[in-house]
């Protein structure tokens, strides 16, 4: 049975926010319907299930996210067009008190997702995403429980960490 979110309401899963992900991802109208900028990414919010925060996001070729996290919210996202190749880190970060940490060996992951597929993650998960291709956009759908309270970035030199700083939601929508 799901958590109960704050309004009192059950929050998704992330079972189920990805499943809310891959069926957008599915719907050719609403993804043509984006703009597609050569220069820089565009997106379009949508509405997510339970009170989840919910995106369609163009990616043009050679662009991507930087190393970022999305705090206490888990979170789902599929590739609707092109692909997206994201590296990860499987460890799990202090959440506060920190600037600058030394990644043991073996944590980066990657994983390259082309159209239809997509992943879950939980709460601090550490990720960047990016269009590897040179000449196709890819488009993408997220959505994320609860609504993203901030992001944390973060720069990445070798195995060095560091939180560079934190956005909240007044600085994206």
């Amino acid at each position: 049975m799901p958590a109960p979110a704050a309004d009192g309401s059950d929050a998704p899963t992330t079972a189920e926010l990805l499943d809310f992900v891959r069926r957008t991802a599915e719907d050719t109208a609403l993804v043509a319907s984006l703009p597609l900028d050569p220069e820089g990414r565009t997106w379009l919010r949508l509405d997510g299930p339970g009170g989840s925060e919910a995106w369609l996001i163009s990616w043009p070729p050679g662009t991507g996210t930087g190393w970022h996290d999305h705090a206490e919210s888990t979170g789902a996202f599929t590739v609707a067009a092109g692909a997206l190749k994201e590296y990860s880190l499987a460890a799990r970060l202090p959440t506060d008190g920190w600037r600058t940490l030394e990644l043991s060996e073996g944590v980066d992951r990657s994983r390259l997702l082309a159209t239809g597929q997509g992943r879950a993650f939980g709460r601090h998960h550490v990720h960047e995403v990016l269009n590897e291709s040179g000449r196709e956009h890819a488009v993408s759908v997220h959505a994320y429980y609860p609504p993203l309270p901030q992001i944390r970035r973060y720069s990445r030199t070798g195995a060095v960490l560091r939180l560079e700083q934190t956005e909240r939601p007044e600085d994206w929508q």
